[in-house]
């Protein structure tokens, strides 16, 4: 007999618990614990379906390939007899969920756990309703550590810094190592000063003589380097050092400041110091203290774009792939003056909708939408809504520390004025202006006298 039937009666069984209550003479395949052992014949993993296999003619149970081994998370099907006799599984010394509606006699569907097991025994355990257990060799394989963020990517050589991701494992026949990029070429070992419980954050000290470039971590299960890159200047847009050359180029210059908040020299502040910029609950509208702009141009008769400081963005930056791209930048919060309502409205535009200068024809024969504050209006261009204090307790400060702000262009730039979708999407053609505008966005916070400090505008890829 074919045991395909097996694993449609255990999404059966799903359907069948969604109906209600009736009597149990209409559900013949309700879960109910069995006595007896259980006895398993093989497994399938379920987490990475084959679209064929060379399994005999009696073995056909999905199309999931067999596996004596599976990764954290992975879902797999055990195959046997006697199945619902098991109420606890465990692999290695690790728990996992049993859910009744993807139980049958002879199948059990089963996430293996995420949890870093503390003892290795390579086996999974079926434990009985009378206490009887049944082990099967089975391999919890670990990945190679991942790396999703470091906390500040302009970290200051030799502070404290946190890396998280997962899977950071310290062996002691293999000692779990980040290192740096380093100056003059190679790479520099950082000191570890602690791994957390579940092996997804450890603080660092970022090295003495690091430099630019991506960061490494290795465990004993493997080796990853990080997408992003430490001191990152791909991409760079705005570092108000000189760098780009591009700094306000609006209607309200902000204040380029260098003091003892600076991270890497100057830096760009939204609101007044010292709590200065009031703010109501709605984040009405003052563009002359919470708005930075950045429009090309430069009041030529046919503007070309061609001036230093200032170009289109895209002229200055590669967008080509922007949907699998992010902006970044580094940003402080004094903990005296946090962030408590509206959204910072972050909006790229294109020469038609915005430019510096006069309303018209470029040299290219192109519109060009000169300088206006209503482009940006309404739901028609989308933007991000970064609201960071909506998801932090209705307040949000980085405790006067600099972090890493990443809102990738996909996901995040797709957004009106209001927070409903936007009407259109954004096009290479789009990153040839900047606005950053903290100013409504669809919810009510608090009111507030926020101090917002911006450093290390950039767009870089996601991998």
């Amino acid at each position: 007999m074919k045991l395909t039937k097996y694993f449609f009666a255990a999404f059966a069984l799903l359907a069948t618990a969604s109906i209600g209550f009736t009597s149990c003479e209409d559900q013949p395949d309700k879960y109910e614990v069995t006595a007896g052992v259980p006895t398993v014949k093989y497994i399938r993993l379920l987490s990475s379906e084959i679209q064929g296999n060379n399994d005999a003619e009696d073995m056909h149970y999905t199309n999931g390939e067999l596996v004596e081994s599976a990764g954290p998370g992975n879902t797999i099907c055990i195959v046997g007899d006697n199945l619902t006799s098991v109420v606890e599984v465990y692999f290695n010394d690790l728990k996992a969920v049993l859910n009744n509606s993807y139980i049958t006699a002879n199948t059990m569907i089963i996430d293996v756990p995420k949890d870093i097991p503390g003892t290795v025994t390579n086996l999974i355990t079926l434990k009985t309703n009378d206490g009887q257990e049944v082990t099967v060799p089975f391999s919890v394989v670990i990945p190679k550590p991942t790396i999703t963020r470091m906390n500040c990517e302009y970290a200051a050589k030799g502070s404290q810094e946190t890396i998280t991701g997962r899977y950071f494992i310290d062996d002691p026949g293999t000692p779990l190592t980040v290192t740096f990029t380093a100056e003059g070429g190679g790479e520099v070992e950082a000191e570890i000063l602690n791994v957390s419980p579940d092996f997804t954050k450890m603080d660092i000290i970022v090295p003495a003589n690091a430099a630019e470039g991506p960061i490494t971590v290795t465990s004993v299960y493997g080796k990853t380097v990080s997408a992003f890159h430490y001191l990152d200047s791909r991409g760079m847009i705005f570092e108000f050092d000189g760098l780009t050359h591009l700094e306000n180029a609006g209607w309200h210059p902000r204040e380029i400041k260098s003091d003892e908040w600076s991270l890497t020299g100057n830096y760009l502040q939204l609101g007044k110091d010292n709590g200065g910029t009031a703010v109501d609950p709605d984040c009405g509208w003052n563009d002359g203290d919470l708005s930075f702009e950045y429009w090309p141009g430069n009041w030529k008769d046919a503007e070309d774009y061609a001036d230093e400081g200032h170009v289109r963005i895209y002229d200055l930056v590669d967008f080509t792939d922007w949907a699998n791209m992010s902006l970044k930048f580094e940003m402080c919060i004094p903990a005296e003056y946090p962030w408590k309502a509206g959204a910072m409205q972050i909006v790229f535009a294109g020469t038609n909708e915005v430019t510096l200068g006069s309303a018209g024809t470029d040299l290219f024969g192109n519109p060009v939408g000169g300088c206006n504050n209503v482009y940006f209006n309404g739901d028609r261009l989308p933007r991000a809504l970064y609201r960071p204090w909506s998801q932090n307790g209705g307040s949000f400060d980085t405790g006067g520390k600099w972090i890493t702000v990443t809102l990738p262009f996909a996901s995040e730039f797709v957004f009106g004025a209001s927070g409903a979708k936007a009407a259109t999407s954004l096009a290479k053609e789009s990153f040839a202006s900047l606005l950053m505008f903290v100013w409504s966005g669809g919810i009510t916070g608090e009111a507030c006298t926020p101090v917002i400090k911006i450093d290390n505008i950039r767009a870089v890829p996601n991998k």
